[in-house]
């Protein structure tokens, strides 16, 4: 669920791009990442660290296109947040006693540090990958491609690498100890 929630944004610029244009479309994907914000802080009471990134990405590219308008700018936004998001997973291998992916899963599973050390790694991987692919695509296809692609492509490589993810953690989990456990 929460993946859908997190893509609110995206299915909505994707809709409004199919009715209308690249600006309308830019124009409510900034609506809509700032009630994804205040929705997810009145249910949760606090902020998540990606949707306000996301909020400031989406704000300053989508603000940008619309004020020069120029689609390149929200173009860009995908391959900005990958990129930071691979350095956020990058640095967390050298800050702190636990990489963001351990962070994030290691209270459902776990696995040897050497093992949280690939998954983290392979985040990264990810992350550059997607952000190279959101350029070339961008930039080498029509914005209607891209904006397919933004949707359905970005999504089901995300899809298909969790899928990815998890046959490689079964391989390797073994079930965490209980909190009565010594």
């Amino acid at each position: 669920m929460k993946y859908l929630f997190d893509f609110f944004p995206v299915l909505l610029f994707f809709i409004a791009y199919k009715l209308f244009d690249i600006y309308v479309a830019t124009a409510v994907i900034i609506g809509a990442t700032f009630l994804q914000v205040g929705v997810f802080w009145l249910k949760h009471r606090r902020f998540q660290t990606s949707h306000l990134v996301t909020l400031v990405l989406v704000s300053g590219f989508g603000g940008a296109t619309l004020l020069l308008h120029n689609p390149n700018f929200i173009k860009w936004k995908p391959t900005v947040l990958n990129w930071l998001f691979a350095a956020a997973f990058l640095g967390s291998q050298f800050i702190g006693e636990k990489s963001l992916v351990q962070r994030m899963m290691d209270q459902a599973v776990a696995l040897p540090a050497a093992i949280w050390r690939r998954l983290n790694l392979s985040w990264v991987v990810f992350f550059i990958i997607m952000g190279a692919a959101n350029l070339y695509v961008a930039f080498n296809f029509s914005e209607n491609t891209w904006v397919n692609f933004k949707l359905f492509g970005i999504m089901g490589l995300t899809v298909l690498f969790v899928l990815l993810q998890a046959l490689f953690i079964s391989r390797h989990a073994h079930e965490p100890p209980s909190a009565s456990e010594p």
